[in-house]
């Protein structure tokens, strides 16, 4: 309504010289007779409806100024304190809206003709119509206004001066107040969220054996697992300061057995995406996150779990441990997004809404805040990363990164906890590097199906006890069928190798034989709260030996959100 009522107030002198002028044409017009008698002379000269209507309008006006004259002995308008509907100026606003359909701002679209209204609800009606015929008389429709109504326009406007003048000043107290809400409309605040992980699961098959560089040989086959029932608890406590940035520190429980374990099943590759046990409840994240360059650029800063996947995009819909892919292979490429990480910093930049930069330094939370030689944050474990992504349309992700690794001396894990042992610590304990390129793909062909996946290569040098390098390969495709059943559901499927050793410079180091890793898991999301997520995976020839016989992994989760 401001700006419109400025302009109207501005325009009050145009619309006094228009009526001025309409006057004093129509004047020069008449004969001696009408003058004489003028209700005579318009009757005479009625023709059609339209002009019948001017002649009524003409001898209502002439009535609103019988009416004022005779009330003002009584009372002044301009002294009461409501306006009543017997009142020559609500009639005069009556008939003005029903003219130009100017509403008063009533939210049923009606104007409330029997009703009586403070001053300054009559002004604001008033003010409606200003702009109205404002409107009209800025375009092509000006003729649409007549003599009349300008001038009860003109004696509305001289009546209610000082309600438009307070209407005037409180619209731009207002207008004052908004800009300053607007720009501190943002205060501190902590959001908390919640996730709860009940997961029931076993394996089945044989109990694998495995030959790792450094380590023990195992020769029982007979599986010792059992049916477990473990969880996971997280609390988020999400802070913002300005509305654009993220204080997120995060504290979880959890106890869910890691499968790998040489007193369980005995490989890597049967490990589930949510295992690990704490005491108690832990700081689990602590980073913070803002926005630069006009919200092209997100900079982090982390000194506890701000992992490689949080500073890079990993194009895939199964990343989430919670509701994504039951294994801890089949939720991402484990050579360059598992590594040194926890501590440090990242900026990812988007050049257009096609193309991102993502590069990074993480340190591991646990050598980061150790003084002591041989750690810190430059010489414990440590990743160096950077990722360019290619989004040509809504619908297809390309990612391509390259990180070099360094693992001190007793803390090797090449392959991030998956594949074949020797994969993972290929020189034992030694001090290990490791150039890791990876290539990720995810096409939404289709509203329900999307394809994807990703490929992985690694060279490893060893940096203690010896000079030998290793190269580890790893690929998987994926197939994703959001919403299949219902919204919220997805239904994922993946194939493929983890990471193994194909070349080595010790030559019995190297995997002889191929594991192929299949997996299938179906979340049903019951509401925005519950979903409930059964899955398997089947590994053949696991640790890449095929002397192991096929092993077998079913869970069941069950995920609470609020």
């Amino acid at each position: 309504m401001s700006r419109k009522f400025l302009s109207s107030w501005l325009l009050s002198p145009i619309l006094l010289g228009i009526t001025a002028m309409i006057a004093s044409g129509a004047i020069a017009e008449e004969s001696p007779s009408a003058s004489e008698n003028p209700d005579i002379a318009d009757a005479n000269s009625v023709s059609s409806p339209e002009q019948l209507a001017q002649v009524q309008n003409s001898n209502t006006f002439d009535q609103y100024t019988s009416e004022s004259q005779t009330q003002a002995q009584v009372t002044s308008v301009n002294q009461l304190s409501d306006v009543q509907p017997t009142d020559w100026a609500f009639q005069a606003l009556q008939s003005l809206v029903e003219r130009y359909g100017c509403i008063a701002g009533y939210p049923d679209g009606t104007f409330k003709g029997n009703r009586a209204l403070t001053r300054f609800e009559f002004a604001a009606g008033l003010n409606a119509c200003l702009d109205q015929v404002t409107n009209l008389l800025s375009s092509a429709t000006a003729n649409l206004v007549t003599r009349e109504d300008l001038a009860l326009l003109q004696r509305l406007q001289e009546e209610f001066a000082a309600e438009l003048a307070s209407i005037r000043g409180r619209v731009l107290a207002l207008e004052s107040r908004t800009a300053e809400l607007e720009a501190n409309q943002f205060s501190t605040t902590t959001k908390l969220t919640g996730e709860v992980i009940f997961q029931v699961g076993d394996t089945f098959g044989d109990r694998s054996l495995y030959n790792v560089a450094g380590g023990p040989n195992t020769d029982d086959s007979d599986d010792p697992t059992q049916t477990y029932f473990g969880y996971r608890a997280r609390l988020n406590f999400d802070t913002s300061f300005t509305g654009e940035d993220l204080l997120r520190t995060r504290l979880e429980a959890k106890d869910i057995p890691n499968l790998s374990d040489v007193g369980l099943n005995n490989s890597l590759m049967t490990r589930t995406g949510t295992d690990g046990t704490t005491d108690g409840f832990e700081l689990d994240d602590l980073y913070y996150r803002f926005p630069l360059a006009n919200g092209r650029a997100q900079v982090y800063v982390g000194v506890k779990s701000l992992d490689l996947d949080d500073i890079q995009d990993t194009v895939t819909p199964f990343q989430s441990t919670g509701a994504g892919a039951v294994s801890r292979f089949g939720r991402y490429n484990p050579t360059t997004f598992r590594g040194p990480e926890g501590t440090g910093a990242a900026v990812k930049y988007a050049f257009n809404d096609k193309v991102q930069v993502n590069v990074g330094y993480l340190a591991s939370d646990e050598d980061a805040p150790n003084a002591s030689e041989g750690r810190g944050l430059f010489n414990g474990s440590q990743t160096a990363s950077a990722q360019v992504l290619f989004e040509p349309s809504d619908r297809v992700g390309i990612a391509v990164e390259y990180n070099r690794r360094y693992f001190r001396e007793g803390d090797v894990n090449v392959s991030g906890g998956t594949g074949s042992f020797i994969a993972n610590r290929p020189f034992g304990d030694s001090a290990t590097t490791s150039d890791n390129l990876g290539v990720q793909v995810n096409w939404k062909l289709l509203k329900n199906f999307e394809l994807g996946g990703w490929f992985g290569s690694s060279w490893a040098q060893q940096k203690t006890n010896g000079e030998d390098e290793a190269t580890i390969l790893n690929w998987a495709v994926t197939l994703a069928f959001p919403d299949a059943i219902r919204e919220g559901d997805l239904g994922g499927i993946v194939v493929g190798m983890p990471p193994k050793v194909v070349d080595h410079d010790i030559n019995n180091l190297e995997d002889r034989d191929t594991s192929i890793h299949l997996e299938a898991f179906y979340r049903f999301q019951l509401n925005d709260n519950v979903g409930i997520i059964p899955g398997f995976y089947m590994v053949t020839d696991p640790d890449h030996n095929s002397n192991n016989d096929t092993t077998w992994v079913g869970t069941l989760r069950t995920q609470f959100r609020f």
